[in-house]
């Protein structure tokens, strides 16, 4: 009942209240995304030697194998992939398999977390959950318009699990919902720093699917940069939200949900990825670009190898939008769990 409160003084109003942030808070934040900030550029600077001694590189000239002739003839080198053309491959050889789904985002259970700034509107709910996220995409289209341009449909969907709270009958405290519309376009640009391997467009709409006025969503067009260094990729995606009207009421199932989530979640997203073997580290960083009142979020995995497809995953994600019901609110939480895919 505080939550329906909450939201219907919010409409009533006209617009979401501004939550009052502390200031060492926003001082805490700044730090953590300065500090997160320069471990991407470090990695990228780090990383800018793997690109000429990648596996599979050629020998030095002159050099032979001991034993062998000098007559004998060098071995022609070892044509190497970037892990972004290589994924590309890996879909191409099973997207006529009916038996296989292909991943598109990271496909992960962390079956403990801990939260330690849960929402208090609801005084039952734990600080101690279960996460998960299930992604996937079917190809629509290889050769779109006899281009190499390839249209995908995707579907993501977010669950945050109660599965501790015996009180509440262990309930799904939130589902988010994302289907979206894409379409890659393979480059091989030279750029400063990076080379520019893939732009996606894209449509997408997200959803907590509750009715109002729970009713949470909004839709974007974006555009996604996906860039290479070495071992380390970059991806930089810009959106722009589709305006909706404003609500009447409440329980207006036509108006905006939520007028104000650009303030929380910004105009985009920035995600750097940094492989070396089979682990990798992944810091994804948002934020609304204000001098006052200014937020945003990071997050950062970090997977390893166990067997087989199975890596050891965890996650650490500080600031706004980890979920769409909570977008105004502050989460800081950690988790542990396994990993069926990743980005790369």
């Amino acid at each position: 009942m505080s939550r329906l409160k909450r939201n219907d003084e919010c409409m009533d109003s006209g617009s979401c209240t501004t939550r009052q942030i502390p200031e060492d808070r926003i001082g805490s934040q700044r730090r953590v995304v300065v500090l997160a900030v320069v471990l991407v550029i470090v990695t990228g600077q780090a990383c800018a030697q793997d690109a000429g001694t990648s596996p599979g590189s050629s020998a030095p000239a002159g050099s032979s194998a001991a034993g062998e002739s000098e007559t004998t003839p060098a071995a022609q080198p070892i044509p190497t992939v970037s892990a972004i053309q290589g994924r590309h491959l890996l879909e191409e050889q099973t997207e006529s398999n009916r038996f296989v789904i292909t991943p598109f985002k990271p496909n992960y259970i962390l079956p403990l977390t801990y939260n330690s700034h849960q929402d208090q509107t609801d005084p039952q709910l734990q600080n101690t959950e279960v996460k998960f996220q299930l992604s996937f995409k079917i190809p629509l289209s290889d050769h779109l318009f006899n281009t190499r341009a390839r249209l995908a449909f995707a579907y993501t969907q977010l669950s945050f699990w109660q599965a501790y709270n015996s009180k509440l009958s262990s309930p799904f405290r939130e589902t988010d919902y994302e289907p979206e519309l894409m379409l890659g376009v393979p480059t091989n640009i030279r750029l400063p720093w990076f080379t520019n391997r893939l732009v996606t467009f894209g449509l997408e709409h997200q959803s907590n699917g509750q009715g109002v006025p729970e009713s949470r969503s909004w839709n974007r067009a974006y555009v996604n940069f996906i860039l290479e260094r070495g071992s380390f990729y970059l991806s930089f995606r810009p959106w722009y939200r589709f305006p909706e009207r404003a609500k009447t009421s409440a329980l207006d199932p036509g108006g905006d949900d939520n007028p104000d989530i650009e303030n929380y979640l910004g105009h985009g997203e920035l995600t750097g990825i940094y492989l070396w073997g089979n682990s990798s580290l992944t810091v994804m960083l948002r934020n609304n670009l204000k001098s006052h009142d200014n937020r945003g979020a990071i997050e950062v995995d970090w997977s390893i190898p166990l067997k087989g497809k199975l890596h050891g995953y965890i996650q650490y994600f500080n600031g706004y939008g980890e979920s769409l019901s909570d977008y105004n609110h502050y989460s800081n939480r950690i988790g542990i769990g396994v990993m069926l895919t990743d980005w790369l």
